[in-house]
């Protein structure tokens, strides 16, 4: 397709829904930025003037000819489409052909351009009439690119300046605006200045995984996890899901405002995607807390319509429930524990001067509070010459949740499990309540008791919350109920009067789960044996949300030995320690 800018025929016009909606700063710096990603920009500058109703963006792109500058501002004029089957196929951001005619109608439009792919072309300065038509064309000075000026916006149109929101709401409003599309085009470097001074700067990265930081600065590289699947599609169309996620034990808000979804390069709402993220995340953050998580699907152009939006922040996504299944798929496999997804410079930083630093190596055999008896490395660990390089190295990027091994036990409460490149520190009770959670997910069972447990005082609501769950409740006299069968798990407990009073008092199946999970795992304080701790790290590694208790607490501690060898100095030399 070629490049130079011509007006859409009328049956085209006549598919295209209303015209781009220029209501604010943010939508002017929209559809502009829109612009320049599709010319190809890798260096985007905004510039704001915001009491002088005034917003400049300059970009290195393809640029425009000066026949192009001519039709680009006239109503339905576009380089992106020219036929009804374009609609079918849209690859770009832009293609309704209004956003710089809209401009020119509500502000003072200047164009200044040099095409790129002549490198004899002169740059170009045109100023549009209100009509979008040039109203004067000069030559001038300028590098390959586009700086577009929008000037006095809205000044023809006093009332819609009056009704704005307050100045500091619009500028929250588009630094958020940028930033989802930084996320959703992170090779791209973006300076953002204000009234010519810095405002803020978004650095490229190769994945959204780099940028998310830069948005969010609490959360470090290190609490996120990435993960790009392909995608064999309906209609045999190739397709991709690029997901970044908090992970659940180390990053979460208050608010679900970081579950997003873009579609082919653009940031959209998606109440059915983003109700599926927080679906999947379920049973792994503390109460009332939200995932972080970015969803960007790359579809086949056919399967989307984006003619229902002026903004296109809205569309029709055909299949949902597939994409839902795969999103859900997604983000289980994110969540498993490997060797992607194992950086511990967090819990290293909070826990750092705990933990004494074993030689290189050698690894130690904790036998009692009061002994640690050096070994050499358990058979099949060796270190044996390897073609590619350091076998010590290589053995670190080849981490194996196999390689976990019991080898202490804290204050009754810990298990310190020896890893190929550190220490890990699991909590006994949670490990064991996230084994036995989803074995109840898969098999929540009821069987009969053979002696029927008899409950007092229970109110109407309560005899109702059993029976929900599936329990068979009877009066048994005065005040008295019968409960003829539990849980499989409860019903050889001591405690299971208890427990069952417990499930009567409200929640779904999901919290009666949880709830059985946590009175039947192994309490803290509970001595294990080697043996037995090795047998709930196998079992709890397997799980498939091994970070969190289905309360949301993290299970594990990671202490990578990199950075315990940092925190014990151990690059020193040390005849220079002692001054020699």
């Amino acid at each position: 397709m070629s490049l130079d800018i011509q007006t859409l025929p009328s049956d085209v016009i006549n598919l295209i829904a209303a015209g781009e909606v220029i209501d604010s700063f943010a939508a002017v710096v929209r559809e502009l930025v829109e612009n320049s990603l599709d010319a190809g920009a890798t260096r985007i500058v905004i510039s704001l003037y915001p009491n002088l109703w005034r917003v400049q963006v300059a970009d290195n792109g393809t640029g425009m000819s000066l026949l192009d500058l001519r039709l680009c501002a006239k109503a339905h004029t576009t380089s992106k489409i020219r036929s009804t089957d374009d609609l079918r196929k849209i690859t770009t951001l832009g293609f309704r052909g209004e956003a710089l005619h809209s401009l020119a109608q509500v502000a003072d439009l200047e164009i200044a351009s040099r095409w790129a792919s002549d490198p004899d072309a002169p740059g170009w300065q045109v100023v549009y009439n209100r009509q979008g038509e040039p109203d004067k064309i000069e030559t001038i000075a300028i590098a390959p690119g586009t700086i577009v000026t929008v000037a006095n916006l809205f000044g023809s149109l006093p009332v819609r300046r009056q009704g704005l929101p307050p100045l500091a709401q619009q500028l929250k409003a588009l630094q958020g605006l940028i930033q989802q599309i930084a996320l959703c085009n992170p090779s791209i470097t973006w300076q953002v200045r204000q009234d010519e001074k810095p405002w803020f700067n978004i650095s490229p990265g190769k994945s959204a995984q780099q940028i998310l930081p830069q948005i969010l600065k609490p959360i470090k590289i290190g609490d996120l996890h990435s993960l790009n699947l392909e995608v064999e599609a309906p209609r045999n169309s190739q397709s991709k899901i690029e997901l970044v996620l908090g992970l659940p034990d180390r990053c979460h808000r208050r608010k679900p405002d970081w579950v997003k979804v873009a579609v082919n390069g653009r940031m959209v709402r998606s109440p059915e995607l983003e109700q599926t993220i927080l679906s999947a995340f379920s049973r792994t953050l503390p109460r009332d807390r939200f995932p972080v998580c970015f969803a960007h699907l790359t579809v086949c152009p056919s399967q989307i319509d984006w003619n229902r939006h002026p903004a296109k922040a809205e569309i029709y996504l055909h299949s949902m429930e597939f994409w839902q299944e795969r999103v859900i798929s997604a983000i289980k496999r994110a969540m498993q524990l490997s060797s992607a997804n194992l950086p511990a410079t967090v819990h290293n930083q909070r826990i750092g001067q705990l933990i004494k630093a074993a030689e290189a190596k050698t690894n130690y055999q904790i036998d009692s509070p009061s002994k640690i008896l050096a070994t050499q490395p358990p058979p099949g660990t060796e270190n044996k010459p390897q073609p590619n390089g350091n076998p010590n190295l290589k053995l670190k990027h080849q981490i194996s949740l196999m390689e976990l091994r019991a080898v202490a036990q804290v204050n009754k409460t810990y298990i310190v499990a020896e890893h190929s490149s550190g220490v890990w520190i699991v909590e006994q009770h949670i490990a064991h309540e996230r084994i036995l959670y989803e074995q109840l997910q898969d098999d929540w069972k009821l069987v009969p008791l053979q002696t029927p447990i008899v409950l007092s005082q229970l109110t109407s609501a309560q005899v109702e919350q059993l029976q929900r769950l599936g329990l068979q409740v009877e009066p048994f006299g005065e005040q008295l109920w019968a409960v003829r069968n539990a849980p499989e798990m409860l019903s050889k407990r001591d405690d299971c009067a208890d427990a069952l009073l417990e499930l009567s008092l409200g929640g779904d199946l999901q919290a009666a789960q949880v709830a059985t999970a946590c009175r039947s795992a192994i309490r803290n304080g509970m001595p294990l044996s080697l043996s037995e701790m090795q047998t709930l790290l196998d079992r709890w590694k397997s799980t498939r949300n091994p970070r969190t208790c289905p309360h949301g607490r993290p299970i594990y501690l990671s202490l990578e030995e990199a950075s315990l060898a940092r925190f014990f100095r151990r690059h020193w030399v040390i005849g220079k320690s002692h001054g020699i």
